[in-house]
């Protein structure tokens, strides 16, 4: 029985597992939207969760415990000074799971995990690089 036995363990040993999910929360700190199966999902959303809000604290502490788990240099300094400010006055609820298909292969149920403002974050690089790139003038 499995009574009050919280996770997921995806037929994995621990090591194994802590790795799956860090560099899950690493690729999600990093592109800030990742595909992965709804398992897996839900439960990097638990730890990301937990990294947001350390860096929404922003202590020496808290940097120090983010580097423990992430354990990568630029994950850590992105978290604390560009992903934690967007959500200064927010509680929770960072993250958001969109289940999309189901995978060709195995038919695993697929979902975008990705921060709850991507998409005005996306629309302003899209445009911040429109207003950069340079006229193209044709020349003969």
């Amino acid at each position: 029985m499995r009574h009050r036995v919280d996770g997921r363990l995806f037929g994995r040993t621990s090591n194994q597992r802590n790795a799956l999910l860090r560099g899950l929360v690493n690729s999600l700190i990093k592109y800030e939207r990742i595909e992965t199966t709804v398992a897996k999902a839900k439960e990097a959303i638990r730890i990301a969760e937990k990294m947001v809000t350390l860096g929404i604290k922003g202590d020496l502490h808290s940097k120090r415990l983010a580097f423990s788990y992430l354990s990568n240099r630029s994950s850590v300094s992105k978290l604390f000074s560009e992903i934690a400010p967007r959500f200064a006055g927010r509680n929770g609820g960072y993250l958001r799971i969109i289940q999309t298909r189901n995978r060709v292969k195995d038919s695993a149920p697929m979902a975008v995990l990705e921060f709850i403002d991507y998409e005005n974050i996306r629309k302003s690089r899209e445009q911040k690089s429109e207003k950069k790139k340079p006229e193209k003038t044709s020349q003969a």
